[in-house]
């Protein structure tokens, strides 16, 4: 399956939804002031957010009036673009050159840090490369359970602690681990936790530290996992998180799940921090790296 038909089998219900709705405004009718209005409006119905829609339809009417385009089709193709243009605005960080590359997953409870943690690992894996999962969890039973039968699956090593330990001692750990091994990339899983509960963040940046201190330079990226379906929220948790935690890039999880496929539009343009991978699905594979050009086009194209 190619990146582009991932898309589009992981986004059927923001085809469905929002989408659908904009291919049915684009495919007949002239192009008046009625048009952008029903644009603006489907566009916020999709998560796309009002400042980012506002700016898309207001870009697209100015680039519309220049180029005296009459078809509404021709609008889709500028619209089309504008979207890819907004969602190239990111940059993902380059990996180094000395091993191992250190990634650290943060977020809220249920976006689906865990089970992203273990698709990462298969998608490196799969690059041939030595993985190290590190079950930082360490609040809850199950989410160590989990991130074991996971890489197991995915043929990854795993570096654990009961229960209830220090995660910053796990941690000190695992970047002993990873250096003795030759690991050439470690992918930490975190607790959920909210920005407001002061300890949790606390305990979060004293994982950073912790990690700077035994390998320089390192975490060399932190993904801030946020779940799709929540919307605007997942814009307020990324704000949030970044304000406490240099955030690299996002994992979007759960975009299947959502009719309104457009939040990953609003994020980059809201944020400027790139969007590095989507979930689209339960299964291992279901991880892809993210290109703005294949998503736009699996959103937009019908």
């Amino acid at each position: 399956m190619s990146l582009i038909d991932h898309f589009k089998k992981g986004l059927a219900r923001s085809k469905s939804g929002f989408m659908g709705r904009l291919d049915g405004l684009f495919s007949s009718g002239e192009i008046n002031d009625d048009f952008y209005e029903e644009l603006e409006e489907i566009m916020v119905s999709g998560d796309v957010g009002v400042k980012t829609s506002i700016k898309l339809v207001d870009k697209l009417r100015e680039e519309v009036k220049n180029r005296k385009l009459k078809e509404r089709e021709e609008a889709r193709k500028l619209l089309l673009n504008l979207i890819i243009d907004i969602m190239n605005s990111g940059e993902n960080p380059a990996e180094p050159e000395e091993k191992p590359y250190i990634i650290l997953l943060v977020g809220v409870n249920g976006s689906g840090k865990t089970t992203s943690a273990a698709k990462l690992a298969n998608l490196y894996r799969r690059k041939n490369k030595e993985v190290l999962l590190v079950a930082g969890d360490t609040f809850r039973a199950a989410a160590i359970e989990q991130l074991e039968i996971w890489a197991e699956r995915a043929g990854v090593e795993l570096i654990k602690q009961q229960a209830g330990s220090d995660p910053s001692a796990l941690f000190f750990d695992a970047m002993n681990a990873a250096t003795a091994r030759n690991i050439e990339v470690v992918i930490g899983d975190t607790a959920g936790r909210l920005h407001s509960r002061y300890n949790l963040m606390e305990e979060l940046k004293k994982i950073h530290r912790v990690i700077g201190r035994n390998i320089a330079g390192a975490p060399h990226q932190v993904l801030l996992v946020v779940d799709a379906t929540t919307g605007q929220n997942a814009v307020a948790q990324a704000k949030n998180f970044n304000q406490s935690l240099p955030i690299d890039g996002l994992i979007l999880t759960k975009l299947d799940g959502t009719a309104r496929g457009g939040i990953v539009i609003n994020i980059q343009d809201e944020l400027g921090i790139p969007v590095c991978y989507v979930g689209t699905g339960e299964k291992m594979e279901d991880l892809a790296s993210f290109d703005p050009e294949d998503f736009a086009r699996a959103l937009l194209e019908s």
